[in-house]
């Protein structure tokens, strides 16, 4: 019963915890509309069994509204994906969201994150830039477009150390 009464007064509280299993289906909609090349729920079922894959989801009261994905290997991960739904963008809640995945992500003795983005994903940067990563590389045409087109990424990192 008080689960539910303070689900209605934190109705808009963000809250980022683990993924499971059922939401699979919430994850790969919110991957879709974010991404030229949408993952599948078969896509995040499998990482989601994976124990060298840590997947937050992002609530907003009872509504999945994004998430982030990282592959760990040693110590070192690299963020695979994180999205924030559209209706749900430009209130900060990516931010909280990343900061939230990185501090998990150290707690697993995580000392190096890294992670790939489009060259011209401007609000994707910024982001990234303003949780204290940098460049330190760059993939030619390394995003396949829909009409053929490639875009250039950028390779960024993170210490956590």
């Amino acid at each position: 019963m008080m689960s539910w009464l303070s689900g209605l007064w934190s109705k808009d509280q963000a809250v980022v915890e683990p993924a499971s299993q059922r939401d699979a289906a919430a994850l790969a909609r919110i991957h879709s509309a974010s991404f030229h090349r949408g993952w599948g729920e078969d896509e995040f079922e499998r990482m989601l069994s994976e124990r060298n894959t840590l997947v937050h989801r992002l609530r907003t009261g009872q509504k999945i509204v994004g998430f982030s994905v990282s592959r760990l290997g040693a110590d070192e991960a690299e963020i695979l994906s994180i999205a924030v739904a559209e209706t749900h963008r430009g209130r900060g809640l990516s931010s909280g969201l990343l900061l939230a995945h990185l501090g998990h992500l150290a707690g697993r003795g995580v000392r190096t994150v890294f992670l790939e983005v489009e060259e011209n994903n401007q609000p994707a940067r910024r982001l990234y830039q303003r949780a204290g990563f940098s460049v330190v590389g760059r993939r030619e045409r390394y995003y396949q477009q829909s009409g053929g087109d490639a875009l250039n990424a950028l390779v960024m990192q993170r210490d956590l150390s």
